[in-house]
């Protein structure tokens, strides 16, 4: 048994709960999940030992809601001091503390703003991520992601949306994402490469029935120069190092044995080369 009064004394004062406040509701209380908005919890600063993650204000104007038609919030990504998200249908970039107030001949003035999240400026182009937000990869300044929903491979830079599948490969990746149940995306530091994975996979068995291809994008080469043998669950780069995820263990790509992947050796490598016998015949 607890006491509830003061220093546990005789007649003194008691510790009560206070006054609660009752209102009934119109609807049913329940769980609701927002799928096209955003909320924004309070500041952690470890070095002032601040800790407000727990803390969601909405009268501090924390919140925002995109458009519904551009379908759920797949992979929300900093670049710079603004958010960029990846809805399925729709790339946008939310400004942080900040607004753009467009001028008649179509400038934008940035101004500050007292809410977290500002303005939601959508990218040109009626592209997204679809379901796949594990196909993302970046580096630097540039971003990586598959559309499977319209059969395509984007890249989001300072130019905007550029579709990469389009450079040899756009019939391929046409075919391709449609079998796709999984679209793995990693980026190699080293290489310069975008490496995408292509896997068929039927949850319902607990494996994968089929593992389609994994192949490069590069930069310099301005298209998809290499196909790899090797495919990964996840991957990254770290110090300059490219890693790799199989069955849960950890692989590094630059101590990999030449064709030898995850401990197992693949066929030895070769070029086949096309020739046309008869160059006067098509």
């Amino acid at each position: 048994v607890e006491s509830n009064r003061i220093r546990d004394d005789f007649n003194a004062p008691t510790i009560a709960k206070g006054v609660k406040v009752s209102a009934p509701l119109a609807e049913q209380y329940k769980e609701e999940r927002r799928k096209s908005g955003l909320i924004f919890s309070g500041i952690f600063n470890s070095t002032s030992g601040i800790n407000r993650l727990n803390q969601f204000i909405a009268a501090e104007n924390i919140t925002k809601d995109l458009n519904p038609e551009y379908g759920s919030i797949q992979k929300l990504h900093t670049r710079d001091t603004d958010i960029i998200t990846f809805c399925e249908d729709k790339v946008l970039k939310v400004l942080a503390q900040k607004d753009a107030l467009f001028n008649a001949d179509g400038n934008a003035n940035v101004t500050s703003n007292a809410a977290v999240l500002g303005q939601a400026i959508p990218f040109v182009g009626e592209f997204g991520i679809s379901k796949n937000p594990e196909s993302f990869a970046s580096y630097g300044y540039r971003m990586y992601f598959a559309d499977k929903a319209r059969g395509m491979v984007m890249r989001l830079s300072r130019n905007g949306l550029e579709s990469i599948s389009a450079k040899g490969m756009q019939s391929y990746f046409y075919d391709k994402l449609n079998l796709s149940n999984r679209i793995i995306g990693t980026f190699d530091v080293r290489k310069g490469n975008y490496n995408l994975t292509l896997v068929e996979e039927y949850p319902e068995t607990g494996g994968i029935s089929s593992a389609i291809d994994t192949i490069s994008y590069k930069e310099e080469a301005q298209g998809w120069p290499s196909r790899k043998s090797y495919i990964p669950e996840s991957g990254l780069s770290l110090n300059s190092i490219y890693y790799t995820f199989k069955n849960g263990e950890l692989y590094s790509h630059d101590n990999e044995t030449r064709n030898t992947f995850y401990g197992s050796s693949a066929e030895k490598s070769s070029v086949k080369l096309i020739l046309n016998s008869n160059p006067s015949e098509i």
